[in-house]
């Protein structure tokens, strides 16, 4: 099955016995097009990771975050918000990736798609000072600096909420 066809499937899917298998049918060919010379193929496994609520391929997304490929970055994190909509742990594991990618990624694209991540991760200080930092630098990418601020914002009532 084609992973973009599976993926789409997933989404559907509302029986975790029908998700399991589905990710079980697509396991193997979900680890050789994480490495694939094409950087398309890879795009689209990273992509396909978070509709299949894949959490045990998380390995294979801190490897996206790390590609040379902006398409494949952006998959993975893409991936990367999506499971970790209902609990902070996917976001937290990779968070310094993140903020690297946050800060300093050279596709502006990929940067706004960090900051959108850590909405999802625990309001930690060092996140919410980094962005702050990129919302308020007059050197940034103005929706690079309207992400920040929201996601700033969102933290910051999280961690008031606690």
């Amino acid at each position: 099955m084609d992973l973009a066809k599976a993926a789409a499937r997933a989404a559907e899917l509302k029986d975790e016995r029908a998700l399991a298998d589905l990710r079980h049918h697509v396991a193997d060919e979900l680890e050789d097009a994480v490495r694939s010379d094409d950087y398309r193929v890879r795009a689209a496994a990273y992509r396909a990771i978070g509709p299949l609520r894949f959490a045990q391929k998380a390995e294979l997304l801190r490897r996206g975050l790390e590609d040379e490929s902006p398409a494949c970055r952006g998959s993975a994190l893409v991936s990367l918000e999506m499971m970790s909509r209902e609990h902070p742990s996917p976001v937290n594991s990779v968070r310094s990736q993140l903020h690297k990618l946050a800060n300093a990624d050279p596709n502006q694209a990929v940067r706004r798609l960090a900051v959108l991540c850590l909405k999802n991760g625990s309001p930690a200080k060092d996140t919410i000072t980094l962005l702050d930092f990129i919302a308020e630098s007059d050197e940034e990418d103005r929706d690079v600096r309207r992400a920040a601020a929201s996601v700033r914002d969102a933290l910051k009532r999280k961690a008031n909420a606690r």
